[in-house]
């Protein structure tokens, strides 16, 4: 499996250089993408693939069910050096319907540490009790609860540090939410947009750890 893996690559890097004899080069040569996206780690949904950009158009970052910890440093990183030193005008958070993360954070059962990083989600479901319990089925009820969760993470990093400091020095940054549809390969927009200090919508749900 390995060795098909390189194979691949090789078949892979000789196309692009016979496409284009300075793909290589030129990629090399500058980093500057306008979009950071913060997604699920889930394999099924890899940023360049869905939005159809090449490799150095989208900075990413992908945890387990597309939590927005404020004390993940390895996030804050992430972050802040995609706000500061790439200059990203966009950041997208991006969740998926039918995520495993979700159903793993309400399915009642222990998991060990992720039970943990999964708590946020917990939390999101007990503040829109009322709003899930008239939702009919089990799995649209997890979907709803797919597109809070991002909504949440959104109003969680638009009151990151990182993100205020940016704002006040008057940098150009727009916060999105959107999710993924397994089923049809579609992104939809949850229009919980934050641009500065004002938001196109009040975001629903808990995004604090």
């Amino acid at each position: 499996m390995l060795t098909d893996l390189l194979e691949h690559n090789v078949r892979w890097a000789t196309d692009k250089r016979e496409e284009d004899p300075n793909y290589f080069r030129r990629l090399s040569s500058l980093q500057r993408p306008e979009y950071l996206w913060i997604g699920c780690s889930d394999s099924r949904v890899p940023a360049n693939v869905i939005t159809g950009l090449q490799p150095g158009e989208v900075f990413v970052h992908r945890n387990i069910a597309n939590l927005v910890h404020r004390g993940d440093m390895n996030l804050l990183s992430v972050v802040e050096f995609a706000v500061e030193t790439l200059e990203v005008k966009h950041i997208i958070v991006c969740g998926h319907y039918g995520c495993g993360g979700v159903r793993s954070a309400l399915d009642g059962h222990r998991h060990g540490i992720i039970d943990h990083w999964l708590q946020p989600i917990r939390d999101i479901a007990e503040t829109n009790e009322q709003e899930l319990t008239i939702i009919d089925g089990h799995d649209p009820r997890l979907d709803r609860i797919c597109e809070l969760s991002v909504s949440a993470q959104v109003a969680s990093l638009a009151r990151t540090p990182i993100i205020r400091s940016a704002w006040e020095r008057g940098k150009q940054l727009s916060i999105h939410g959107w999710i993924y549809g397994l089923s049809d390969g579609l992104l939809r927009d949850l229009d919980c947009t934050v641009r500065g200090t004002s938001r196109t919508e009040t975001p629903e749900g808990q995004g604090d750890d």
